[in-house]
């Protein structure tokens, strides 16, 4: 008797099939479905979606969020998750590339026809704005391995289409162009070339997810496995969402009494006005938006469930900074953290950050040991049972093993994280960069060199400067930050009308 075998690979198990046939087409023959060798990928990045957005994270949130947080409760929610930098482009580049923006100089979000950075008291530090191709994309590592590969939606990582999502890896693109916003609005026609417009009034969110639930569709016909990066445009401005569901909002709004909130903020700016901060969730237009995009992700979710593929899909679901709290409106608030995007303080680098792997025990589990998006390119190939990229993925640790009980996240305790922006943000945030180990982060402004300390643990808040009652702990995370900028070439601020700004010592 011939005695046949064939491998599966299930998120990082091996099964092992045996048929007494001759050939593996009899074992196609028979009562046996054969399934991917490899699991599926779903990537999902939300644009200036905030850490307080998401019910899971935050019970009093006046959005709804039912099936992200069905998620949250099916995976791994992680409350100390971080985006690499508190702007887009920076935060998409180590989401797709496992290192840190700074080593890359892609530092701030890529504006068109290389405009200036906006300047203050200095002029901001120069910054590369493209992917470069030299870079292997987490969608290049897993097109190597039989993938096939999807994008849809935000992309801005480069002006000229040679640097677009079909020339970094991906086989699909759906929408990803230079844009950082929907040039348009949220509603056909989209005036974007890489998405078709649809029937007058198609709201963008349901109509990428439309094109997400239809590439799933075929994918599921086929034995290749998938990796699909779902990157929504929303909730950036312009803030716009279906009639019914902002009136929905409206209604509770006013039910609950909920009137706008505010309160004066530091103001970095070279101007005398204030710079106000919401403090209580309240907009009905942002509210519906969020609420929109949560209910694409379940639709997506429920695809793959009826496809059967929801048993062999890892979903990672994030954000790639803080939500918008100080400026352009201010639309949510993101209590109890401080600032919010374009900040280095808690609100606008925390974000949500959830996995599910299939098999994966402890669902649900909470685990504040601090993660970075940087993580997720080794973390995912590691998931899959697919060979790291040592080189490329510098910054990023894999998490594969702890996700399923396998290592203790202890392993990543002596782990410093770091943040490095030297601009000045359209938000406001002032030029600087940050770094967390264990419970302690500490921030260093670039105009003067000053510095911050806080215990994250104790004060969430950022509230109380602890850096002159410890010098020492000072010392020690201000040598690290300053090891960290000679390892990465780190830039800085520049002169400004014959003024020099702060500079490390050499």
């Amino acid at each position: 008797m011939n005695i046949n075998k064939k491998t599966f690979l299930l998120a990082g198990f091996t099964l092992t099939l045996l048929s007494s046939c001759s050939n593996m087409d009899e074992v196609n023959n028979t009562s046996v479905q054969e399934v991917s060798t490899k699991p599926n990928v779903v990537y999902i990045v939300v644009d200036d979606l905030g850490y307080s957005d998401i019910g899971a994270y935050n019970k009093d949130s006046f959005y709804q969020t039912p099936n992200i947080d069905t998620l949250a409760s099916q995976g791994i929610q992680f409350t100390d998750g971080y985006a690499a930098n508190p702007v887009c482009s920076p935060s998409r580049f180590a989401l797709l590339t496992g290192k840190h923006p700074t080593r890359g100089q892609a530092t701030d979000w890529f504006p068109h026809k290389n405009k200036p950075s906006r300047s203050g008291h200095f002029n901001a530090a120069d910054f590369e704005r493209v992917l470069p191709h030299k870079e292997t994309t987490i969608a290049e590592a897993f097109k190597e391995q039989g993938y096939s590969t999807a994008f849809l939606g935000k992309w801005h990582l480069g002006e000229d289409e040679s640097f677009w999502p079909e020339h970094q890896g991906f086989d699909v693109n759906i929408g990803g162009t230079m844009n950082g916003h929907p040039p348009a609005g949220y509603f056909s026609p989209y005036k974007n070339p890489r998405l078709s417009d649809g029937p007058k009034g198609e709201y963008l969110t349901q109509r990428l997810t439309d094109e997400a639930i239809n590439l799933v569709d075929g994918y599921s016909k086929k034995s290749d496995p998938f990796f699909m990066m779902l990157a929504f445009y929303t909730v950036h401005t312009p803030l716009q969402a279906p009639e019914e569901d902002v009136q929905k909002y409206n209604a509770k709004r006013d039910e609950a009494n909920l009137e706008n909130s505010f309160i004066e903020g530091e103001q970095v700016w070279p101007i005398d006005e204030a710079r106000n901060i919401r403090v209580k969730q309240n907009h009905s237009t942002y509210a519906a938006m969020v609420n929109q995009m949560d209910t694409q992700v379940g639709r997506l979710l429920n695809k793959l469930k009826a496809s059967g593929l929801d048993k062999n899909t890892i979903v990672v679901f994030t954000s790639d900074n803080g939500g918008l709290s100080t400026a352009e409106g201010a639309p949510t608030s993101n209590l109890p953290l401080r600032g919010g995007k374009g900040w280095l303080y808690e609100g606008g680098i925390r974000v949500p950050f959830i996995v599910k792997i299939p098999n994966m025990p402890n669902q649900g589990q909470l685990v504040a040991t601090p993660v970075i998006s940087n993580d997720l390119y080794p973390t995912l190939l590691a998931a899959a049972g697919l060979p790291l990229k040592p080189q490329q993925h510098i910054d990023g640790r894999d998490l594969s093993k702890m996700l399923m009980g396998k290592a203790s996240y202890n392993e990543l305790s002596d782990r410093a994280m770091y943040f490095h922006y030297p601009h000045y943000s359209n938000q406001g945030g002032f030029p600087g960069a940050a770094v967390r180990l264990g419970d302690w982060k500490l921030i260093e402004r670039f105009e003067n060199g000053v510095v911050h300390l806080y215990n994250l643990r104790k004060d969430i808040e950022e509230q109380h400067d602890l850096a002159t009652e410890y010098p020492e702990k000072v010392n020690e995370l201000r040598t690290k930050l300053h090891n960290w900028y000679k390892e990465t070439d780190a830039r800085f601020l520049q002169a400004k009308d014959g003024k020099q700004p702060w500079r490390p010592e050499a």
